[in-house]
C-alpha cells in the first residue's frame, strides 16, 4: 500500500501577487495560518475559470497573512479527499473550513 502524502510544496504568501503567477490548471490547494496550523484544504476543478488561480483569489481577503501551497492533478476530486483523510488522521479533526466536508471523505486505516 502506498502511504498518503500531503501536498509537499513550499508555503507562499497568500496575497495578490503571489496567486497571480499560479497557473490556471487544476488541482488542490492548503490554505496555512502564521502559526502554520492548516486552514482549509480546497480543489480547483473544471467549474473554476482559471483553476487554482481563481480558486485561491477567492480566500486572498479572507486570510490575511496566510500563506498556501497546491500541486496540480486532474484528479483533483480524488486527491482532495486523500488530502482531508489524511489531516484528519494525523490531527484527530479536518480542517476549520472544511468541517462540512466530513460526510464527504472516509477515513484512513
Amino acid at each position: 500500500m502506498v502511504a498518503v502524502r500531503g501536498i509537499r510544496r513550499e508555503l507562499r504568501p497568500l496575497d495578490a501577487d503571489e496567486v497571480a503567477r499560479v497557473s490556471a490548471q487544476l488541482g488542490v490547494y492548503e490554505i496555512v495560518d502564521a502559526a502554520g496550523a492548516t486552514l482549509l484544504i480546497g480543489q480547483a476543478g473544471a467549474t473554476e475559470p482559471f483553476g487554482l488561480r481563481s480558486a485561491l483569489a477567492r480566500h486572498v481577503d479572507d486570510h490575511p497573512g496566510a500563506s498556501f501551497r497546491h500541486e496540480f492533478t486532474h484528479g483533483y476530486r480524488t486527491r482532495w479527499q486523500e488530502l482531508l483523510m489524511l489531516h484528519q488522521a494525523e490531527q484527530g479533526v479536518l480542517p476549520p473550513g472544511n468541517h462540512d466536508d466530513a460526510r464527504l471523505i472516509g477515513r484512513l486505516g
